[in-house]
């Protein structure tokens, strides 16, 4: 039997390019126009129609793959208004021609708050929180363990979801290349615990050395 995987998360929170990677895999029926480019409206992508209308996946032709990959943020935006996307209706229907499972994605909250007041005017985790807590048969993956993990942590995605995944791609060191969490990152100084933090390491034996022009430090092992 086909099998269907749901990226869904909160606006913002990676469904792009999350998309893409899955989209790599041959064997995967998925976004494979978002690879020719950085970004493209989600209108473009294969099963946005059908979002809209859960009722024409009875005329979507399932003998293409045995995998496919649909991607849909909560809320989605359609005509200039957000919608929460009919997944309880959608998946119903899918269900009638593969097995369906959903992979959640996460991002840190407060990058997440200022991703959607900057980009949509208006902070819509809470409603995306809310639609999640009715969805079955899921799995949480992240943003931010893509990241810092990259090849790794798709490796490791490719055993949880039993899903075919081209974690080894060289496309991958690309897509990867630029963290879209940067922008939203700023040096801390004087946090108040800081001066604490360093105390105990006197303490405790170890030399700390601040890295010039950054807020992060390197400790020292005295050999």
């Amino acid at each position: 039997m086909a099998r269907l995987l749901i990226l869904t998360g909160p606006q913002g929170s990676g469904n792009h390019l999350f998309s893409k990677i899955f989209a790599l895999h041959d064997k995967v029926f998925g976004w494979k126009s978002l690879l020719n480019t950085y970004w493209e409206g989600h209108h473009h992508e294969p099963f946005a129609k059908y979002w809209t209308d859960p009722e024409l996946l009875h005329e979507f032709d399932w003998t293409q793959k045995e995998h496919y990959v649909t991607s849909i943020s909560c809320p989605y935006v359609n005509n200039k208004q957000p919608h929460i996307p009919k997944y309880e209706k959608f998946i119903e229907i899918a269900s009638q021609y593969c097995e369906v499972s959903v992979a959640i994605l996460g991002r840190d909250s407060n990058i997440l708050q200022y991703q959607q007041q900057r980009v949509r005017k208006k902070h819509t985790t809470p409603m995306a929180l809310d639609a999640f807590q009715h969805l079955h048969n899921r799995t949480f993956i992240s943003l931010e363990l893509l990241y810092l993990y990259k090849h790794s942590y798709l490796e490791q995605l490719k055993h949880d979801l039993d899903w075919p995944i081209a974690y080894q791609h060289p496309e991958i060191d690309e897509i990867l290349s630029h963290d879209t969490n940067e922008k939203y990152i700023q040096d801390v100084n004087n946090y108040w615990l800081d001066s604490e933090v360093h105390r105990a390491i006197e303490q405790s034996g170890y030399i700390y050395r601040p890295c010039i022009g950054s807020c992060i430090a390197k400790v020292l092992e005295i050999r």
